[in-house]
């Protein structure tokens, strides 16, 4: 009598490690992973982890019509296309909502940085999702999926003395990156050792190579930590991930480290770091980027309510004078721009005012 099936057993499809490399487009969220690793399928698409590699087959082009590539370039994408991606979550206000899960016949690309999974909701100025048929996840020799954790930095424990800015915002969209990166520059060319790290959020290089543009001497993001997106990620990983962050960057010579935080303050993961001790603590001093003046004072508003401030607004609300004088008159703080942000005498006294805690006691 031949032995009763396995239900958690893996069952695994030959496939030419060769043949997968030759073939398919692998996206950014698996640029540290090792491609010849790949030696296998395995069919149990219900298992799937966050951060697991699936190959797939692009099937119906839809919003997504470009892939960014683990080379740092955007690739067009075609019907028929084979893909390697990581099984991800997505919140994107502006975009889709999405979960690490992986349908056996059809899966959503939830981003463009290569992050697959079921979409729940979707903003409705965009189209559906591009749709992709999942012939399996890759696993080794050994028979072991591979993860985009695998291949993350090694742990290592936050470094001190180093000064560290966090920029966070409004919405996505509202100017954190770049003006993140802009005072990565500033800094730069006033001659400080500076990191430009994002330490939540989806993959994708655009944001990643921003920093990189910036000239900051260690760039790193939570792809780099083992994490395709932070959305739905224990607080406590992501805390380890960026304490690993910062002290790569440390060991890298840096001395300031400008920390970007996805989305706005109100979005679940982003909210929930801001009120914890070990992540308040790391930062010097916070900006706030914003699309116009009513997003400046209620953002103010949120972070004065779990007992942060500001030192400066910034964002795409820079761009309006008229704007900046609203936002100005009802905050009192300065709003920044990109020229200035840039400018190494703005960026050094800026600095020089950042020693103090940017949170006070909570009322």
């Amino acid at each position: 009598m031949s032995p009763a099936p396995n239900p958690t057993a893996r069952t695994a499809i030959a496939v030419s490690p060769l043949a997968l490399a030759a073939q398919a487009k692998w996206a950014f969220s698996t640029r540290r992973v090792r491609q010849d690793r790949a030696s296998q399928l395995l069919a149990d698409l219900a298992q799937a982890r966050p951060g697991d590699l699936v190959l797939g087959r692009i099937v119906r082009i839809g919003f997504q019509k470009r892939l960014q590539l683990a080379s740092g370039r955007p690739a067009d994408l075609y019907t028929g296309d084979l893909v390697v991606m990581a099984c991800g979550a997505r919140y994107a206000p502006d975009q889709f909502e999405g979960l690490a899960e992986l349908d056996a016949d059809e899966v959503d690309i939830l981003a463009a940085g290569g992050v697959l999974g079921r979409m729940r909701e979707r903003n409705a100025k965009v189209a559906a999702p591009t749709r992709v048929a999942p012939l399996g996840l890759l696993a080794d020799a050994a028979g072991k999926v591979i993860n985009v954790g695998d291949h993350a930095l090694p742990p290592l424990q936050a470094p001190t003395g180093m000064t560290v800015i966090g920029v966070v915002g409004a919405s996505m969209n509202s100017g954190k990156t770049t003006a993140s990166a802009s005072l990565a520059h500033g800094l730069q060319r006033a001659g400080f050792e500076v990191a430009a790290i994002k330490a939540t959020g989806t993959g994708a290089f655009g944001d990643y190579n921003s920093f990189v543009d910036s000239g900051a001497r260690f760039v790193g993001d939570f792809t780099d930590v083992g994490m395709v997106s932070t959305y739905n990620e224990p607080l406590e990983r992501i805390e380890a991930g960026l304490d690993t962050l910062l002290a790569h960057a440390a060991a890298a010579g840096c001395e300031i480290a400008v920390v970007e935080l996805a989305d706005g303050v109100l979005q679940q993961e982003t909210a929930a770091l801001l009120r914890r001790p070990v992540v308040r603590d790391h930062f010097a001093g916070l900006m706030f980027a914003a699309p116009d003046a009513l997003a400046a004072v209620g953002g103010c508003a949120v972070l004065n309510a779990i007992g942060l401030e500001a030192f400066a607004l910034t964002g795409t609300l820079s761009l309006s004078p008229l704007g900046v004088h609203e936002a100005e008159a009802a905050t009192g703080l300065r709003v920044l721009g990109r020229d200035e942000l840039l400018d190494p005498a703005h960026a050094s006294a800026l600095l020089a005012g950042l020693r103090a805690p940017a949170f006070k006691a909570a009322a």
